[in-house]
């Protein structure tokens, strides 16, 4: 014998009660298989049950698919009772990938028609929850006509389910435009407050007089007494009521907004309601609409903070509306309690809006101000607010925000990291020329002292600046020391390189360079970009280093054999990497050079290493060792000090700026005119073109041999390249990415390509990245861009330089993937770029 169905209470009891996982899916597939036989049957009676047990099953995860056609019967039946299960079955198992949802379209656009406010809510929601394009199409003229109804409750579903066909659909934006105006005026504005699904059953008996059999009406009435009694739930339903209507004016701003994001001409509509948004913030802030909407003294916070971030984007832009709303944002920003946290978040709106707006220099301060002070508080959710509005604005605002920088730094010591990162952030981008030393002392403070996962961050960070805003180049190696000897796993690659060019650069410190070096590496080996460091300044200047003449530090003396032990024990550690031993084997070999004492220790150390399993480090040996005994006499030259290299970075772009400079005012300037070669240099002009030049010619060597020099030097200058033409490689929806070219003449190889991406949208582009690959016979480094939001309206640009080495002029291919949000949607676009010009690589 079959056993009967359970009911949905019981079935939610048996279900807990499993113990184990076998036995909760035994239960559910025993249930389900009846509910299958029902369905089977037809049962139009019970069908609403059998689909409310099998969207309990579907919440728990199990497979309820075959209940999706179910739903559609139970939406088009006349019965309350069915719509509402029918409805809500739709909201859980239906959506876009599935094709039946198109068929409840035209039951919703019956129900939508009908005067009946639970059935049009039903509906309203199902759209605004799985509408799909074609739905939102087909149905927008409905949901315009429900957004003039006269009940607030259809009202709000209905605003709340355009919103929803907006984001599906931008293009109805001209159907829900006309209606925003009109409910700008409502004042039924307090939060949404939905009726318990329990309570329905109490307007069954007022729906089931219009729908249903008389036998099922007297059932529910008794049902509905039942439940009166048991619940006191009230009758009939207040849906006219003020302390249950939602919220009309909450939801209009929404529209609003939504509208504004997605269209140009509805943003240049809705900007002229600004006084009439302005005069209704005031009234909030100052009365309010009523204390039962209030929220620890703040009147309708959420209502606040919406009004607020559209006239965010009102005024984004637009100086016009800027100055309608600047005495408004003074007035919040001044008159709102920051005692609890619903008047720190409208406060928080406040600064961002003015922040965004064409705002007065006063007010902006103000608002960085009201920052400042959100960092004093308990509360570390604001003040990692606080610190992460700070860093959007230390570009904009800097002077502002430097007045808040001891606070910046006291928030380095928080316990909690997401707040020591942004304050590591914050801090590092208040550093200036200015106050460079001061913060460095508290960001070396910080590092050896920071978490382990900020660390590299922090180090990274210290280098960074130093290299930009160093005061002195003595200053700079004992800043990047420190980090070598507190935080030397944890520095970037090139933190070796870079600080071997500045010793190299600064003749002057060699020897106070090699004593600091030479001191650390004695008291510490276990930090091997310290070590590296340290053996090549000693291999380059270890003469130095055993004459001890350096007034800037206490006198040591160092003889020749406690350097080469301390080369050798490098060698030794187990600690050392291969690219540390490598290091410190080519130390000693420059030594061999730079020492007065006889060489027979290191040429056995070298021969060692001869039979070394690491091969580079074993080919470093050999040739070593081959130089002692077959090319000895050549030794001496091969090993002298390095040259010194071009250093890449902020200071040497500003140094190669300043020459340049220099360099042009030098050609402008006029110079004395020989006239004895006068008539030489015309006939040189002749292959320059430029014959008004030669009346104002440059010096001539007033040597006999002065004509052949300038003669001989003619072919040294080729006219200039033709330029490269400019290429456009990506457009969506206003954001536009071009490529410019540059071959420098001297290095014909080499091809540098500038990225520039404009935004002609009306929307921010923001995290914007540009990555970029190319064929692996070519050489491609990427540079850092110049920021990550692009704004709208063609506001400054992004620009990016790629620096591609082509030695074999091989054609060249360009693969791109761009991310960033745009609309509060994330794009991502991957496209390779093959019509890049000829002259680029030829």
């Amino acid at each position: 014998m079959v056993a009967p169905s359970l009911k949905l209470q019981d079935l939610i009891e048996e279900i807990r009660g499993a113990k184990t996982q076998a036995q909760e899916r035994e239960v559910i597939q025993k249930e389900c298989a009846h509910i299958r036989a029902s369905f089977r049957d037809g049962d139009p009676v019970h069908r609403h049950r059998q689909l409310a047990k099998l969207l309990y099953v579907h919440m728990l995860g199990y497979p309820a698919h075959f209940g999706q056609m179910e739903c559609l019967k139970l939406i088009a039946s006349s019965r309350f009772t069915d719509k509402r299960v029918g409805y809500l079955g739709a909201m859980l198992l239906l959506d876009e990938r599935h094709d039946a949802h198109l068929l409840i379209t035209n039951s919703i656009k019956n129900d939508l028609s009908q005067g009946i406010q639970p059935v049009q809510g039903l509906a309203l929601c199902t759209l605004s929850t799985m509408g799909s394009a074609e739905m939102c199409r087909d149905l927008a003229p409905e949901v315009e006509k429900l957004l003039l109804q006269p009940s607030p409750y259809v009202r709000k579903k209905a605003i709340l389910t355009a919103v929803h066909m907006i984001r599906k659909v931008p293009e109805l934006s001209s159907v829900f435009l006309p209606p925003c105006v009109h409910l700008l005026h409502e004042r039924h504005h307090g939060k949404a407050v939905g009726l318990p699904i329990l309570c329905f059953s109490s307007v069954d008996r007022r729906i089931e007089n219009r729908m249903g059999t008389p036998a099922h009406r007297r059932r529910v009435a008794h049902t509905h007494r039942h439940t009166r009694n048991r619940l006191s739930c009230p009758w009939p339903p207040p849906f006219t009521s003020p302390t249950l209507t939602p919220g009309i004016l909450l939801g209009t701003i929404t529209l609003i907004m939504e509208l504004c994001e997605r269209s140009p001409a509805a943003l240049k509509h809705f900007r002229k309601v600004v006084p009439q948004l302005v005069q209704i913030l005031r009234t909030l802030v100052t009365t309010g609409y009523s204390t039962e909407h209030s929220i620890s003294g703040v009147s309708d916070p959420f209502l606040q903070v919406q009004i607020l971030r559209l006239l965010r984007i009102l005024g984004r832009n637009h100086e016009e509306s800027s100055e309608t709303m600047n005495d408004l944002l003074a007035q919040v920003a001044t008159n709102t309690d920051t005692s609890r946290n619903a008047g720190n978040a409208v406060l928080f709106e406040t600064v961002l809006t003015i922040m965004d707006i064409h705002s007065a220099a006063g007010l902006r301060v103000l608002a960085v101000n009201i920052l400042g002070h959100f960092l004093l508080n308990s509360d570390r959710n604001i003040r990692y607010v606080a610190l992460t509005s700070l860093l959007r604005l230390v570009q904009s605002d800097h002077s502002a925000v430097q007045r808040h920088r001891p606070t910046v730094v006291d928030c380095l010591q928080e316990t909690d990291a997401s707040l020591s990162r942004r304050a590591l952030e914050l801090s590092l981008a208040l550093v200036n020329s200015s106050n460079v030393r001061a913060m460095m002392q508290e960001l070396q403070a910080f590092l050896e002292s920071c978490p382990p996962d900020l660390r590299a961050d922090c180090a990274s960070g210290i280098l960074l600046a130093a290299e930009r805003f160093a005061p002195t180049k003595r200053w700079h190696i004992d800043t990047i020391l420190h980090v070598l000897t507190t935080a030397g796993t944890h520095v970037r690659d090139d933190a070796v390189a870079n600080l071997t060019q500045l010793i190299g650069g600064a003749q002057e410190l060699h020897a106070y360079s090699v004593r600091r070096l030479y001191n650390a590496l004695a008291e510490d080996i276990s930090q091997q970009s310290l070590v590296q460091v340290a053996a090549w300044c000693i291999g380059e200047y270890g003469d130095l280093l055993l004459e001890g003449n350096c007034e800037e530090i206490e006198p040591l003396q160092v003889d020749e054999e406690e350097v080469l032990a301390l080369l050798e024990k490098v060698l030794q550690s187990h600690m050392s990497l291969p690219a540390t031993r490598g290091y410190a084997l080519t130390a000693l070999m420059k030594l061999s050079t730079r020492l007065q004492g006889d060489n027979n220790r290191i040429r056995q150390v070298v021969s060692i290493y001869r039979s070394c399993l690491d091969v580079e480090l074993q080919q470093r040996a050999v040739e070593y060792d081959t130089l002692f005994w077959k090319y000895d006499h050549m030794r001496a030259a091969i090993l002298e000090k390095m040259p010194l290299v071009e250093r890449d970075g902020p200071q040497a772009d500003e140094e190669a700026k300043q020459s340049k400079e220099a360099a042009q005012l030098s050609e402008a300037a006029p110079a004395p005119t020989e006239p004895q070669a006068s008539q030489l240099l015309d006939l040189l002009d002749l292959l320059d073109g430029a014959s008004g030049d030669a009346q104002h010619p440059p010096p001539l060597d007033p040597s006999p041999g002065g004509a052949l020099v300038y003669l001989l030097d003619l072919p040294c200058a080729p006219p200039p390249p033709a330029p490269i033409p400019d290429l456009k490689v990506f457009e969506r929806e206003g954001v536009q990415l071009n490529l410019s070219f540059i071959r420098p003449p001297e290095n014909p190889a080499l091809l540098l390509i500038t990225i520039t991406a404009t935004n002609s949208s009306e929307g921010d582009v923001t995290n914007f990245i540009c990555q970029a690959a190319v064929p692996k016979s070519l050489q491609l480094q990427l540079q850092a861009p110049s920021g990550n939001t692009v704004p709208a309206r063609g506001g400054l640009p992004i620009t990016q330089l790629f620096r591609i080495l082509n030695p074999n002029k091989a054609p060249l291919r360009l693969k791109l993937r761009l991310t960033y949000n745009h609309f509060h949607q994330s794009v991502q676009e991957i496209f390779e770029v093959n019509n890049l010009p000829v002259e680029s690589w030829q």
